[in-house]
């Protein structure tokens, strides 16, 4: 096996090394920001849903008080607002979503599904959690969701859920008495769900993916020619001559031409070594046919 071909095949086993790494830890690392942006995404959301619930709550509400008195108006209650601003963005943006998922709701419309259920309970299990991400299939792909817990954290709205004698009369009118009652102080009773879908960001990182993979291949391969072309020029080329050289003056020809170099490298000083052992090899040819 010649020497380019040794050369090349130890080139080519580095880079499918180095390929297989790069292609692991750039996959890892683009899905990861993928699911990053996602994430960064509905935390603003979730942010937006929270204001909108401050912004009803000390604005909003004590503007309606009078009217709360002769008819329960939804528009005062926080949850309300923020869903309803919610459900205006999904006009145009039908695969995000937002919902306060609660356990036992005044509202049907709020009532925790099944994989809500398992969201709000892991917040019950673990009082301390402000947090839970995750991910799930949906009929429009995968999915990933945040959730944080909803809390009884102000006495005032027991008046409303503690039990129906105590509930306003226009409430009771509005939603019945069957739902949304018997909460307490400090309860976790639900969880605030933003739901945003992976399918683009995750395609934007494939499409990258795909972009690097091809754009490590062509620098690999421009590399191994360059390499070669180096190779062939600075080396391989070289010792070809000192080889056809130093067989002709192998075979006696003393006449095939000189070991001459103007570099210093490794293959100069061999090429001046060949060059004074031809020179010796003359002398003494010399010497023998002289003692004759």
């Amino acid at each position: 096996m010649t020497l380019i071909w040794k050369f090349n095949l130890a080139l080519i086993a580095i880079f499918v090394v180095g390929f297989a790494l790069a292609s692991l830890v750039s996959y890892k690392v683009l899905h990861a920001n993928a699911r990053e942006e996602v994430l960064q995404n509905a935390r603003i959301m979730m942010e937006a849903a929270s204001s909108s619930r401050n912004y009803t709550n000390t604005q909003i509400k004590p503007l309606l008080e009078t009217q709360l008195k002769y008819k329960f108006l939804p528009q005062s209650v926080p949850d309300f607002a923020a869903t309803e601003q919610f459900n205006d963005l999904r006009k145009k943006y039908p695969e995000y979503a937002y919902k306060e998922a609660t356990l036992n709701p005044t509202n049907p419309r709020d009532h925790a599904t099944d994989w809500e259920v398992d969201v709000v309970n892991q917040f019950r299990q673990v009082a301390t959690r402000t947090e839970a991400v995750g991910e799930r299939d949906t009929p429009d792909g995968r999915s990933l969701y945040l959730a944080r817990p909803i809390q009884i954290t102000d006495p005032a709205c027991l008046p409303c859920h503690s039990t129906p004698d105590a509930a306003p009369k226009t409430l009771i009118e509005a939603y019945g008495t069957a739902n949304g009652f018997g909460w307490q102080l400090n309860d976790i009773i639900g969880a605030q769900i933003v739901s945003l879908p992976l399918a683009v960001p995750v395609q934007r990182a494939s499409y990258t993916f795909k972009v690097f993979l091809v754009s490590l291949g062509v620098i690999f391969l421009f590399t191994m020619i360059a390499l070669n072309l180096m190779l062939y020029g600075i080396v391989i080329r070289r010792v070809k001559r000192l080889a056809r050289l130093a067989d002709e003056v192998s075979l006696g020809n003393l006449e095939a031409g000189e070991f001459r170099t103007k570099t210093h490298d490794e293959i100069g000083v061999l090429t001046e070594a060949l060059g004074r052992m031809k020179t010796s090899m003359v002398q003494a040819l010399k010497m023998l046919e002289g003692g004759h």
